[in-house]
């Protein structure tokens, strides 16, 4: 098994245990602890970190992916390439956060009248987005050393973990709101010193810049591309947060906090991507430098394929269990207001995260400055479909807006990268997953118009019959889902990971 293939299973795992520390923070302790309304404003407070971290970056994760193999040098500690990864973003910081205090005065004027708690906190927004900003940065050095397993279990597992006891420090009143909002500032920087002390321990970064290894070509080339990335990011930064933003200022923090949590299950279905997609970058970066479409076009295909397949799979369980899953929260009956958000934002981040890989080859190709043309027409249209929509259909229109907004983008994108660089990510396997998923729903059909509703009658209380269900039909659809991918052979990887688990269980010779 290569590296790609071991970082990413380990990454993978990493994940799905920060998945499961979140997922008892999210529905357990946040929906318990917190009001709508204060869910709304940590999400915001976050997520503008978060856009606020993405602009000040200046395009620097993609551009070390994009530069890192003219460097690549372990006798020489990559000529000092660290260090410019340091130096960039701190200037984005600096011009950024002039841009925050010019823009300051709209901002507030947007939330003033449905969310006003948020203006109160605003400023908090500056050491979360510093914190965010380095994390990242040292995540995709690491990443570009083929070492992304320690920062992906700081960001998934670590962060979590301090998440979950903020909550629960405030929820037994040790920390005030206030405390709340400063202790999540603590957290990130926690974890900003421990990415660094480990991106130390690898031996191969160096703080010395080596001025004269950059050629006036190289410099020249790396100024167009960070110019055109300032300009993309722009609008490809704030696409994402728009719904959320769009929620709280029409229709308040106590709807933002309903989608919050419908977004959170939503982003379940992206989990796999998040370490498959990482670790494939540098790959793809170097098939594209060598002039190796052939082996970009291998891997893009086995990405996607690899997330489709995971991704369906865990749509599908999502949403034959999401009444379950709602009345098992504390407040359900509040936050199962964003039931069908979860169906259509968990189809737009399956479609997002299975044709991503297409961007990634853009973004590394000769023809890059089209991606800017792209992320350009996802902004505007995310935006129009948000203005139009979350008015009139509040969380389900703001989903809405962004599932045909990444449909229209996705669409013109593969077509773009099949006719110019003659890469495609989709694949004739991905129609058996399709065939195997859609098998699946009728089966779930046909159970929830029998099974489901006799079990919820064995019992004095409705919810212990719904879980007995969601247990039963969950394990038997896993293992009829996981024989049909077996015995129809979509993917070898998973076949041989499949064969090996069956010798472990003496299953197999």
């Amino acid at each position: 098994m290569g590296i790609v293939a071991r970082q990413s299973i380990k990454g993978t795992i990493a994940t799905y245990v920060g998945v499961a520390v979140g997922i008892v923070t999210t529905f357990f302790v946040q929906t318990k602890y917190l009001t709508t309304e204060e869910i709304g404003l940590v999400d915001v407070l976050l997520q503008s970190a978060l856009l606020f971290s993405g602009l000040a970056q200046l395009g620097t994760n993609t551009s070390a992916m994009r530069y890192y193999p003219y460097f690549k040098d372990e006798d020489n500690r990559d000529h000092g390439f660290f260090g410019w990864t340091l130096i960039v973003p701190l200037i984005g910081f600096a011009v950024f956060l002039g841009c925050f205090f010019a823009l300051r005065s709209p901002i507030a004027s947007f939330f003033s009248e449905k969310s006003a708690l948020f203006i109160d906190y605003i400023y908090y927004v500056i050491p979360l987005a510093f914190f965010m900003l380095y994390i990242s940065v040292f995540e995709t050095n690491s990443n570009l050393l083929m070492r992304i397993v320690v920062p992906r279990f700081i960001r998934e597992v670590g962060l979590r973990v301090m998440t979950l006891v903020i909550y629960l420090l405030y929820g037994f009143h040790v920390l005030s709101l206030t405390g709340m909002v400063i202790a999540f500032c603590v957290s990130y920087g926690l974890a900003t010193v421990v990415n660094i002390v480990y991106l130390l321990t690898l031996h191969r970064v160096s703080f010395r810049i080596e001025k004269k290894y950059i050629t006036p070509k190289l410099k020249r080339d790396f100024l167009i591309y960070t110019v055109f990335l300032i300009t993309s990011a722009l609008a490809g930064n704030i696409t994402p947060l728009l719904n959320r933003y769009f929620v709280a200022g029409k229709q308040g923090l106590a709807v933002g906090g309903i989608l919050t949590i419908a977004i959170y299950i939503a982003s379940l279905v992206e989990m796999p991507y998040r370490s498959l997609g990482t670790i494939s970058k540098p790959q793809i970066s170097q098939a594209m430098a060598d002039g190796n479409v052939r082996e970009a076009d291998r891997i893009c295909k086995s990405v996607s394929l690899h997330q489709f397949l995971v991704g369906s799979l865990v749509f599908f369980f999502i949403w034959i269990n999401i009444d379950t899953v709602f009345a098992l929260l504390p407040n359900g009956e509040v936050f199962a207001a964003g039931k069908w958000a979860v169906l259509i934002l968990g189809l737009s981040r399956l479609v997002n995260s299975t044709l991503n890989v297409g961007t990634t080859v853009l973004s590394y190709s000769k023809i890059y400055y089209y991606s800017l043309f792209f992320t350009i027409l996802l902004t505007v249209l995310a935006w129009w479909l948000n203005a139009r929509w979350v008015g009139d259909w509040g969380v389900n229109g703001a989903a809405m807006a962004t599932l045909v907004a990444y449909m229209v983008h996705y669409t013109l994108l593969l077509a773009l990268i099949r006719w110019k660089i003659g890469t495609l990510p989709l694949s004739s396997k991905q129609l058996l997953v399709v065939l195997v998923v859609g098998v699946l729903f009728g089966l779930d059909w046909l159970w929830s118009k029998t099974l489901t509703p006799w079990f919820v009658e064995q019992f004095g209380k409705p919810v212990i019959g719904l879980v007995i269900d969601s247990v039963l039909k969950s394990t038997i659809f896993l293992v009829v889902g996981l024989l049909s991918i077996y015995k129809l052979k979509i993917s070898q990887s998973v076949n041989s990971l499949i064969d090996k688990g069956l010798i472990q269980m003496h299953l197999k010779r």
